[in-house]
């Protein structure tokens, strides 16, 4: 592979990852110290980078200098990113499949919550669902970025907001875990959350219309495992299985 070719291939991945954070190109400059002018330049395959400003680049991008420029492809998934709604098992699963894989386990709403200082329901509350939806995507392209082996228990409503979930379809292995209504209800009222049945006489009629309105967006991911009726062991069985198959 001659210098042009590693040029392009800088340029496309500084490019991605900005397009990942939602920077502008002044952004990025700012950030970096590399000019807005030059940037153009590397994006579009022509900037005959240096080391240093190309250190500079990664560390404003929060990525390694290696991943600017090294064309190997790990073995398997880095990223396998659990959706449902609350009560499909995102955490217990997630957590049992992260030890299985030796990869970290992250909770998108608590890396959320870090960042505003607030639980997830104050969020809600003090700001609204648009704030909330924009730290859930920064707080997922810090995720991504991490470039590490990562089991992501997401959201429920992720799948709602287009521009995040076609990003974690683009990063990350998307599995489904689907389940019954009944169920969805019965795991949150034993992890001891009682909301959905106070003072609203209609919270399952309610719970079954959510999941029939977000069903087929839940469908669109790479893969579905059904989680009624089976154990946590026989789930991460299938996962591990279906994820890696060859």
């Amino acid at each position: 592979m001659d210098a042009a070719d590693v040029l392009e291939r800088v340029g496309e991945r500084v490019r991605t990852a900005r397009g990942a954070r939602q920077w502008t190109l002044r952004e990025l400059a700012e950030r970096s110290g590399v000019s807005v002018r030059f940037l153009v330049q590397l994006e579009s395959g022509q900037g005959n980078i240096s080391v240093k400003r190309l250190a500079e680049l990664a560390s404003a991008l929060q990525v390694s200098v290696v991943d600017l420029i090294d064309d190997r492809v790990t073995e398997g998934p880095r990223v396998i990113a659990l959706l449902g709604l609350r009560g499909a098992g995102k955490t217990t699963i997630g957590k049992q499949l992260a030890r299985r894989l030796h990869a970290r386990f992250v909770e998108l709403d608590r890396r959320i919550e870090k960042a505003a200082d607030l639980s997830i329901g104050e969020l809600f509350s003090l700001h609204g669902e648009d704030y909330y939806r924009r730290l859930e995507r920064e707080a997922l392209t810090e995720v991504l970025t991490e470039n590490r082996p990562t089991v992501l228990a997401t959201g429920g409503g992720i799948v709602t907001s287009p521009d995040t979930y076609a990003l974690l379809g683009k990063s990350a292995i998307t599995v489904w875990l689907r389940a019954d209504p009944e169920d969805h209800w019965n795991r949150v009222v034993r992890q001891g959350d009682r909301r959905p049945m106070a003072d609203h006489p209609q919270a399952m009629a309610d719970l079954r219309a959510l999941l029939s309105r977000r069903e087929p967006l839940y469908a669109q991911a790479a893969h579905t495992v059904l989680t009624s009726g089976r154990s946590v062991d026989q789930v991460v069985d299938e996962i591990e299985s279906t994820v890696y198959v060859a």
